[in-house]
């Protein structure tokens, strides 16, 4: 009578969710997302900014899109730094070739905004 109990009682829990270690495997697979096809030119513009402004602390970054040409393709980013009391933003247009994903060019453009 004991065991069907301690049986009852602990079934009780698993099944209402108390107990149960499926909400957090759920949990962890929905936050799994797939890689966006941006994320390689988005490293490439984090890298290139880092580069051109050595002293400058990337605060935040932002996908603005991508504009398709025939032949190329731009990936368009927006990144805001901090360099001691001064903030700006950064557009990063990233041209590659549409075909072999080859680096066209890089340009950049400070904004106050």
């Amino acid at each position: 009578m004991k065991k069907l109990f301690i049986g009852l009682f602990v079934s009780t829990f698993v099944f209402t969710g108390y107990f149960s270690p499926l909400p957090a495997m759920n949990s962890a697979l929905a936050q799994h997302k797939p890689i966006p096809p941006y994320a390689k030119w988005g490293t490439l513009a984090l890298q290139k900014t880092h580069e051109k402004y050595p002293h400058a602390k990337i605060v935040d970054y932002l996908h603005i899109g991508r504009i398709k040409g025939p032949q190329t393709s731009t990936e368009r980013f927006k990144l805001w730094l901090k360099d001691n009391n001064k903030e700006f933003g950064v557009f990063v247009n990233i041209e590659f070739n549409n075909e072999t994903e080859k680096l066209v060019k890089i340009t950049f453009q400070e904004t106050p905004r």
